[in-house]
């Protein structure tokens, strides 16, 4: 027996009015495949406050919801993830929280979501940190070998009140990153289109492409090395390894980059370093709350691991 065998009746908080009821039902009821989904609204299993109602239908705050019988194949009882070493270590990189978001410091290494051979990510560790959270939803990705901010939102009004900042841009991202080569001083800005690419191996890039998708990052210089160099980047634009890319373009790729920089010349100095990764961290995010506009900003510290490398290459 599973938890849909029976009438269920819901009653709509405040958070989910606006929404699509089929994109509420297919975030709630987990398991159910979208296509049940679709018949059972189609068919007026569904009810809302006693009528029936399309797929579109977008719901209102207290609408009392008819959810049917719905049976669905058992399934594996969900591990608990909750004991981890990297659901601690998640846990003890929360840079700030309220009731309505939280931003992590996440460790680099650890992916933002669970999938591809992965068990778990960011957000499946915060939903087993947080069980009597009923909203937990990623607002932004960043790449699994990125540190820094991660903003997650804990109500779906926040969640839409972010990502439309993200969509017209007034989300303020900044970057620390560690490059090969001396960055060129009168380079502080890349305005270079990107496309999303697949290579004959099958491995997925990003290139500079007049075909792609408008991408602008300012660039400037924190402090110069013998052989590196250390910058901050404020990305315009949100495209996939956009910093990454932009960097290769100038002619400095991340020291360390497997995919956009040559590892093996870098061999010497990446075992001298032991970096297995590239050093990237989103180190500010700057954005607005809902209800007063007030302006945010958090700051997540760099990671032992890049001051410790930044200050072997001031040594040099």
């Amino acid at each position: 027996m599973n938890e849909f065998d029976k009438v269920q009746f819901w009653t709509i908080e405040k958070d989910y009015s606006g929404q699509r009821i089929d994109n509420y039902l297919i975030s709630h009821l987990k398991g159910v495949p979208k296509s049940r989904i679709y018949r059972i609204i189609r068919k007026g299993e569904v009810r809302v406050n006693k009528g029936r109602v399309k797929a579109e239908y977008k719901l209102t705050h207290n609408d009392i919801l008819r959810i049917p019988p719905i049976r669905v194949a058992e399934k594996e009882p969900a591990k608990d993830i909750s004991q981890f070493s990297q659901v601690k270590q998640i846990e003890a990189s929360i840079v700030f929280e309220s009731n309505q978001f939280m931003v992590i410091n996440k460790p680099s290494g650890i992916a933002v979501h669970g999938g591809s051979g992965i068990s778990f990510g960011v957000i499946e560790a915060i939903r087993a940190l947080r069980p009597k959270e009923k909203f937990l939803e990623l607002v932004h990705r960043i790449d699994r070998d990125t540190s820094g901010c991660l903003l997650i939102a804990k109500r779906r009004t926040y969640l839409i009140h972010f990502q439309n900042q993200l969509r017209h841009r007034k989300m303020n991202k900044e970057y620390v990153a560690l490059v090969n080569g001396h960055w060129p001083k009168a380079t502080s800005r890349v305005d270079q289109a990107l496309k999303k690419t697949e290579r004959a191996s099958g491995e997925r890039v990003v290139l500079v492409d007049t075909e792609g998708k408008a991408s602008k990052t300012n660039f400037e210089i924190i402090k110069s090395f013998a052989q590196h160099t250390l910058v901050r980047a404020k990305p315009v634009t949100g495209r996939t390894h956009q910093i990454r890319v932009h960097a290769k373009y100038v002619g400095c790729p991340l020291l360390g980059d497997d995919k956009y920089s040559d590892t093996q010349a870098d061999r010497v100095i990446l075992s001298q370093l032991k970096l297995k990764s590239f050093l990237l961290h989103a180190q500010k995010l700057r954005f607005t709350l809902p209800e007063d506009e007030q302006v945010m900003q958090i700051e997540a510290p760099l990671p032992a691991q890049f001051k410790r490398i930044i200050k072997m290459l001031g040594n040099e």
